[in-house]
């Protein structure tokens, strides 16, 4: 199986100057915990709950005049929709994430698979197994 057989084709993204408060409207409506960032449907970033968190409200500065650009993940994980899904699975769990954008062979995004998208449609044990590797306590982060 395939995550482009898994994956949820339909994905909310933000352009990389849109504000925080806005992003965390999405999150909030739409009750996800991350927001791909998209530029000609060229995914350039992630923005996390924790993002907004730890790199927007830690550091004290004025978080309305803070965009995605400034709080957005710098190093961008994501899958290929063409990619086996026992792959992406065991990718999920070494790199500790519940969710990844996913993008076709030309690099543009295309859906978003999450743990719970696998677990209803994979392997109950290959989804338990990188289940139990992201719940892990992290190392580094």
């Amino acid at each position: 199986m395939r995550i482009k057989d898994v994956m949820t084709d339909r994905v909310t993204t933000v352009k990389p100057d849109t504000r925080i408060a806005d992003i965390a409207r999405v999150m909030r409506d739409e009750d996800i915990g991350s927001v791909p960032v998209a530029e000609d449907d060229r995914l350039v970033g992630i923005v996390t709950d924790r993002d907004i968190v730890v790199r927007g409200l830690a550091d004290g500065s004025a978080l309305d005049s803070k965009s995605a650009r400034d709080v957005m993940s710098p190093h961008i994980l994501y899958c290929i929709d063409d990619q086996k899904v026992e792959d992406v699975l065991r990718n999920m769990g070494e790199q500790q994430v519940r969710r990844l954008p996913v993008v076709d062979a030309d690099k543009r995004l295309v859906g978003v698979v999450s743990i719970g998208d696998l677990s209803t449609k994979a392997r109950a044990t290959k989804t338990g197994e990188a289940l139990k590797e992201i719940s892990k306590p992290a190392t580094t982060h």
